[in-house]
């Protein structure tokens, strides 16, 4: 009586990734009209379209769980969003600035939570599926440490934008004067990874757990999460 359940729930979920996909592109189109900059436009959702390409390349033989798939597309139109206006300029982010007295439009602060919240997931599922590790401390450490290299390899390519394009890639570097601007934006990075990770941890593994034996690593990612489930109240682990 359960094949029946399981084979409907399996198509919806193979359907939901094109879906989002078509979210996804219908939301980039609409934020390349009337960008302020194209160039700008371009190199804040380059990271996007980078992505999309390997996660549609990749997806028959290592799709992701529901839950990553649904963060990468929040994070991505947080980065259109970004483009469209620049990350100094989003009306949302004046909003929030003169609602509360700040000095500076918080967006790109957002932008870079998600850089660290949406990729701690993302790292921790391929790490659960390709290699020995199992749900615990070590696990998070690691995944923690993928985010703030991402973050910095990130920092490193704006600096080179600098670099290249001088103060023409003012509006996409976004400091807004704020020296600091790198340290505070590796920092949100690191605070929306371990945010992630505290909340949607048992989530994650819950989907993990439900993922076809056909998929890729499957079977023994779940057996890894389950084995991690047990260890969880160890110390040790």
């Amino acid at each position: 009586m359960t094949a029946p359940s399981t084979h409907l729930t399996a198509g919806p979920r193979r359907r939901e990734p094109v879906v989002l996909l078509a979210v996804g592109l219908i939301a980039l189109v609409v934020s390349a009209i009337g960008a302020k900059s194209i160039g700008t436009w371009l190199l804040e959702v380059l990271a996007a379209l980078i992505g999309a390409v390997i996660l549609v390349v990749t997806y028959r033989r290592f799709p992701l769980s529901p839950l990553a798939y649904r963060l990468i597309l929040i994070h991505s139109v947080i980065l259109m969003i970004g483009g469209h206006w620049t990350y100094a300029e989003v009306p949302a982010g004046d909003w929030v600035r003169d609602g509360l007295g700040l000095a500076r439009n918080p967006y790109d602060r957002l932008g870079h939570f998600a850089q660290g919240f949406v990729p701690a997931i993302v790292a921790r599922e391929i790490l659960l599926r390709c290699t020995p590790l199992r749900p615990g401390r070590w696990l998070a450490a690691l995944v923690l440490c993928v985010v703030m290299a991402v973050s910095a390899t990130w920092e490193l390519f704006e600096w080179l934008s600098a670099v290249v394009g001088g103060s023409s890639a003012d509006d996409f570097l976004g400091t807004q004067g704020d020296v600091w601007d790198t340290q505070w934006d590796m920092f949100m990075a690191g605070v929306g990874a371990i945010t992630s990770l505290l909340l949607l941890s048992r989530l994650h593994d819950k989907q993990l757990r439900g993922l076809s034996p056909t998929d890729t690593g499957a079977a023994g990612h779940r057996s890894a999460v389950t084995t991690g489930s047990r260890r969880s109240e160890n110390p040790a682990s």
